[in-house]
């Protein structure tokens, strides 16, 4: 990281996550989850005991367990199995949405809650997070150092920031980007704009009872404690409509979004009817597991990871979440011969013919369109994609073989 990263980052960490990066890790993670009272306590936020959340999810991200695996290996009551199940959904779901819409994500809802004229822009380091109220800075706090959240306590900074201060919730999402090992913008970005409402027209108004019952006793430790500054929901906030896009409702490039069914090879964005044979495996921060497809079909080539220098220049993530990528890295490296470079994967992988995993995210189809031959594998879907309404998770729902 001090050597080859550091220009990248947003912070300067002392070391990385406590969720630490790597196949064992989370091989491990997924073993030990105990999905019994999943239902009542996924919401719990403090005391940490308390809490029922898996904490899967920053290796479910980066392809080190997929959607279909975990859904296939948790077992216990049948009422917390449903509610685990239904959350992978949910992430299911946003996968789908983000591989459809791409950046149209940002303005596809219906209605964006109107932004505070004197709304400070977010900075870098944060400042703007800053407050003495507890449940806001012990869950910021947790977010900076170890790049992970309750899903309940990202629902209360994202409404404390929009709904209750009226900022710009991109800027917040984008905070959450940086730094959550998870940071998507699929699942990241459609829990912001669903917790503020620009997808429902009805927001989530964070105040003091939730925390009191998600978080006890943790009132009682905050400076603001007799003069709550949240004691109140907030009023809800004045909408700009924006106009709905018709991808909501039909997808006219299934193919696009879902990538192919079975290893094609490419060609500059082109299906090829004659090809070479891949002489490396590029994985991608979408997909490092050991069941990559790419890697499984191809155990004798090398792999190549390249830390994509213009993207990370622009993003300047949270060093937390590159630490996960090279823990992950490192492990695979004691399985296969690994290259790690740095710069622009057209660039570094010109002259080769890659084996690559499809990634449902815009990126991997701007890269792989340039590239002048690219054999792609299918991606683990655990439901197919399909072209109808994608406008809320129920009209999602309606149409999938899950």
């Amino acid at each position: 990281m001090a050597a080859h990263l550091e220009h990248l980052v947003c912070d300067r960490p002392a070391s990385g996550s406590p969720i630490r990066g790597g196949q064992s890790e989370a091989d491990a993670a997924l073993a030990a989850f105990d999905v019994s009272g999943y239902a009542s306590q996924r919401n719990q936020v403090h005391p940490e005991p308390a809490r029922g959340a898996s904490r899967l999810s920053p290796y479910i991200r980066h392809g080190l367990l997929s959607l279909p695996e975990v859904w296939d290996g948790v077992e216990g009551p049948e009422r917390d199995v449903a509610k685990f199940r239904d959350e992978l959904l949910w992430q299911e779901y946003a996968r789908h949405f983000y591989a459809r819409l791409g950046p149209r994500t940002r303005s596809a809802l219906r209605a964006d809650p109107a932004v505070r004229s004197d709304s400070p822009k977010q900075s870098e380091d944060g400042a703007e997070w800053q407050s003495a109220l507890a449940c806001v800075s012990v869950n910021v706090d947790e977010l900076t150092e170890t790049g992970w959240l309750v899903n309940q306590a990202r629902m209360w900074l994202a409404s404390h920031w929009t709904v209750r201060h009226r900022r710009a919730w991109s800027d917040g999402e984008d905070y959450f980007f940086r730094h959550l090992l998870d940071g998507s913008r699929a699942a990241n970005r459609l829990g912001w704009q669903w917790t503020t409402g620009a997808g429902s027209n009805k927001s989530y108004g964070f105040s003091r009872w939730q925390v009191e019952k998600r978080a006890p006793g943790l009132c009682e430790t905050c400076p603001l404690s007799e003069r709550c500054p949240i004691h109140s929901k907030p009023d809800e906030p004045i909408r700009n409509l924006v106009p709905k896009s018709t991808l909501l409702t039909r997808d006219g490039q299934l193919e696009r979004t879902s990538g192919p069914s079975e290893t094609v090879t490419m060609k500059y964005g082109e299906v090829a009817t004659r090809s070479n044979r891949p002489d490396v495996v590029w994985i991608t921060a979408e997909s490092l597991g050991f069941s990559d497809a790419a890697l499984v079909s191809n155990p004798d080539l090398p792999v190549a990871f390249i830390f994509d220098e213009p993207l990370l220049g622009r993003l300047r993530l949270s060093a937390k979440r590159l630490i996960f990528l090279v823990e992950t890295l490192a492990e695979l490296a004691t399985e296969r011969p690994i290259e790690v470079h740095l710069g622009g994967p057209v660039e570094i992988l010109a002259g080769r013919v890659p084996a690559v995993t499809f990634a449902p995210v815009p990126g991997f189809r701007r890269l792989s369109a340039q590239m002048a031959e690219t054999v792609i594998h299918p991606w683990p879907w655990l439901a197919a994609p399909h072209d109808g309404p994608i406008q809320s998770f129920s009209a999602w729902r309606r149409y999938t073989d899950r």
